[in-house]
């Protein structure tokens, strides 16, 4: 429906461009005349640029048909939702340089308006190259010829705006050369991910470190585009006022950006808690539950090295460190990883202030029993021995080894032996259990320390 309606528009802009010029020669009968009275006639004019706008679709169809191919329906959408929002700032930038408009910045405009298009549709294209079982090498030319040729583009016109800014002074150049240098970070991105694909797609198992590089990649063209957006508008306020049209992808960018920091930093926290603090799979837990990562579709051993989540979900550490990149959430059942060890360590350490807190109170009490002792001490110095309290704890009377036999000395002495062994036992098992404690409130503390 969509090529009829083409098709139908595409005769009909040639039969009124056709009409318009043979009216135009019938009136005038001579050439110059004719375009004279074509270029003063308002009807005419807005058939020719009818007609222009005609043609430069077509020359777009058949150069995203040369270097594209087919479009899927998802490259489709994301392409016509971009235009109109590009053509709505378009319409305001006409508002900051309205004396500026004529045919050649129409020109300028529409030229633009299909560069845009390329570059949008190269991101999506490349971003397919991922979910693609084959990748053939038509698409390897394409691609490479497209890069090739909007990175001329780009450039040529980042540095025809330069040098006519240079000689003319502030122009609507200002706004060209922006949006094309804006469209070389999108090429920059562009190259990075086709050349990182290339490299996974060479390998014959999965490169572990790819999402790692696709993540300070993006990091990098978002800062550059924040950076290049700021600059833009400072000079724009500078030379002209305000640009209203610049608002929405000036957001957007910074939007951006801000959440590349934080993928980078929640990434490298959840890369941490994984190395650090969650246990390796023992063989018990491969055998209790299912033993095949659901990342990767490959059989876990315990010599894999595979990493259990705090919610019971086992995966192979490579492949856990590829997810978290992406996001931190567990595989299988979305947790949030981050979120659950946060609180998590936060009940611990609500527990080791606790514990902290009644030993405080404990050694203070204990401060306080020894002071009254001591008090009651020199107290009952002081009174009669009428008032002697006796001692709490008696020492035992010594025996009386008149009438003993030696068996029965020697099994006295080996009861004592006994007695005593025991009670040292104790003490050291009261000393180990003391130390374990010690050596447990100092993990927390540095837990807790390397959180924060």
């Amino acid at each position: 429906m969509a090529q009829i309606s083409i098709f139908l528009l595409t005769v009909a802009s040639v039969v009124l461009t056709a009409l318009t010029v043979s009216n135009a020669f019938f009136q005038k009968k001579q050439f110059y005349p004719s375009v004279v009275y074509i270029t003063k006639s308002s009807p005419s004019m807005a058939v020719m640029y009818i007609q222009g706008l005609v043609i430069a679709y077509l020359i777009f169809q058949l150069v995203r048909r040369l270097f594209f191919g087919q479009l899927r329906a998802v490259e489709n959408e994301h392409l016509s939702e971009r235009t109109w929002h590009a053509i709505m700032e378009t319409c305001l930038a006409f508002t900051v340089f309205r004396d500026d408009f004529s045919p050649r910045f129409a020109m300028q405009f529409v030229f633009l308006l299909f560069v845009k298009s390329f570059h949008w549709i190269s991101e999506d294209r490349v971003d397919f190259m991922e979910r693609s079982p084959i990748i053939t090498a038509l698409f390897h030319c394409r691609m490479m010829s497209l890069l090739a040729f909007l990175s001329a583009v780009d450039s040529y016109f980042i540095s025809h705006a330069y040098f006519t800014t240079l000689v003319k002074g502030p122009t609507v150049q200002i706004v060209f050369g922006f949006e094309y240098a804006v469209l070389m970070t999108v090429v920059l991105h562009v190259t990075i991910k086709y050349i990182l694909h290339m490299h996974d797609l060479r390998n014959v198992h999965p490169w572990e470190n790819k999402a790692v590089y696709l993540l300070y990649s993006e990091l990098l063209i978002n800062c550059l585009r924040s950076v290049l957006y700021v600059i833009f508008v400072a000079v724009m306020i500078r030379l002209h006022t305000f640009p209203l049209f610049s608002i929405r992808p000036l957001y957007l960018t910074v939007r951006a950006f801000h959440k590349a920091v934080n993928d980078v930093i929640l990434s490298r926290r959840a890369v941490h808690a994984m190395n650090n603090l969650f246990p390796l799979a023992s063989e018990q837990d491969l055998s209790s539950g299912d033993n095949i990562c659901i990342i990767c579709r490959e059989e876990m051993t315990p010599l894999s090295g595979a990493k259990k989540l705090p919610c019971n979900h086992i995966f192979h550490s490579n492949c856990l460190r590829s997810w978290f990149q992406r996001q931190q959430s567990c595989p299988t059942c979305r947790t949030d990883i981050l979120g659950l060890h946060s609180r998590f360590n936060h009940s611990q350490c609500n527990i080791y202030f606790l514990i902290s807190s009644l030993l405080n109170l404990f050694i203070k009490n204990l401060y306080k029993l020894n002071y009254s002792l001591s008090t009651w001490g020199c107290l009952m110095q002081t009174l009669p021995s009428l008032f002697a309290v006796p001692a709490v704890f008696p020492f035992p009377p010594v025996p009386t080894f008149a009438g003993l036999t030696d068996e029965e000395i020697a099994a006295m002495e080996g009861r004592e032996r006994a007695a005593v062994e025991a009670r040292i036992n104790c003490i050291r098992n009261i000393g180990l259990l003391l130390d374990a404690a010690a050596m447990q409130l100092q993990q927390y503390m540095s837990v807790v320390q390397s959180l924060r």
